[in-house]
């Protein structure tokens, strides 16, 4: 299938976001096996790191004709969500956002049945579309709420798909075991729906579907998603390098691939910027990508010092000693800890449990490192 992009682009290295199959890179296998479980009914969970592309796999599978033709999809966004009010108020807003462009005796099938926040339905007098014009202090009753909008998926004429991203957020709530208890009953009831859970933590996600204490225990199969294969995206780059009178030699997709160990949104993003650097009728070399990445890193430059100016004193001292260190093992060894001068095992542990739940590090394999690579970058040119 090849979709035609409705906009005129610029760059073809797309950041952050989906716009159609032309500035889609590979996933060709993985999108046949997300087909294959929507088609055989199987609910799934779609475990692995953040920024690797789980978004945009499930996007792309949704326009696929064979999903795009049977399947009413909605994807919802969860990974702001602090409490079941939240949820429901991002669930009830993205099924019905999703829906403005859809049938329209669907669309208000969904005002019928969900009363609960029949207050927030109106129609935009501009344009003669419906809106959701509803604040979470609307969302009095999230139960009710939830019953109503499971009741109209049940009744849809076509079935539908539900993605839920980064749903392992749930588990952070107040009443957090309860909701997921709620909701795998809402889920296994429901007939006329599958449902993709798609989440980074992947510690949390396997406690979740993985533990036998826990509600989703056994509910779904379980799909992983690794690195696109370098060969694949060498193929991509110099492709679209191609199509606008460019051309990017080997050694710099190498250099940049490697360099974030093929991590999709990283990768993409130092492409975005070598590709803006690189006049019509020129090739990128590698002398480019230094300037790229200190280009790409000085634009976040407030936003780092924001961060930065946010996160605790004891904390800031275990991030800056991981950040020097690259790739820190033994944070809590006594070498470790004289190394950087920290104040002992169990301030660095603590500290370092807070900087993993707000994903500014990431710990795989008792190695631990500065989750976001221009980050860590800014913290040794800064500190």
């Amino acid at each position: 299938m090849k979709t035609e992009s409705k906009i005129l682009i610029d760059n073809p290295f797309i950041v952050g976001k989906y716009v159609s199959e032309e500035y889609f890179c590979d996933r060709l296998e993985e999108t046949k096996t997300l087909i294959k479980h929507i088609e055989n009914g199987r609910n799934v969970a779609l475990i692995s790191q953040r920024r690797i592309g789980k978004s945009g796999l499930i996007e792309h599978t949704f326009l696929q004709p064979q999903i795009e033709s049977r399947y009413y999809t909605f994807f919802v966004d969860i990974y702001g969500t602090r409490s079941f009010a939240e949820f429901i108020y991002i669930l009830g807003k993205g099924i019905f956002e999703q829906l403005k462009t859809r049938d329209k005796k669907f669309r208000e099938r969904f005002a019928q049945i969900v009363r609960s926040l029949k207050v927030g339905f109106s129609i935009d007098v501009a344009t003669a579309m419906p809106t959701f014009d509803l604040s979470l202090g609307d969302v009095s009753s999230p139960d009710i709420t939830l019953d109503e909008i499971f009741e109209y998926i049940d009744s849809a004429d076509k079935p539908c798909v539900v993605a839920f991203d980064e749903f392992q957020q749930i588990a952070n709530y107040p009443d957090g075991e309860r909701v997921e208890a709620l909701l795998r009953t809402k889920i296994q009831h429901c007939k006329n729906a599958q449902f993709i859970f798609a989440g980074s933590k992947r510690h949390l996600m396997a406690k979740m579907f993985m533990s036998a204490a826990k509600p989703f225990y056994q509910s779904v199969l379980t799909m992983g998603l690794n690195p696109i294969p370098y060969d694949s995206y060498l193929k991509f780059a110099q492709e679209k390098f191609s199509g606008y009178g460019k051309s990017v030699s080997d050694e710099v997709v190498e250099n940049v691939y490697n360099m974030f160990d093929g991590t999709s949104w990283y990768v993409q993003m130092m492409m975005n910027e070598l590709f803006a650097l690189t006049a019509q009728g020129e090739t990128c070399n590698i002398d480019k990508v230094s300037i790229a990445f200190a280009n790409v890193v000085g634009s976040q430059d407030m936003a780092f010092r924001e961060l930065m100016n946010r996160i605790p004193a004891k904390q800031k001292q275990v991030l800056l000693a991981i950040a020097k260190d690259g790739a820190a093992k033994s944070i809590t060894s006594g070498a470790f800890i004289k190394k950087h001068r920290l104040l002992s095992a169990s301030s660095v542990q603590v500290a370092s449990k807070a900087l993993l739940n707000e994903d500014i590090l990431t710990q795989e394999n008792g190695t631990y490192r500065v989750y976001d690579y221009f980050f860590a970058e800014w913290i040794k040119k800064n500190f």
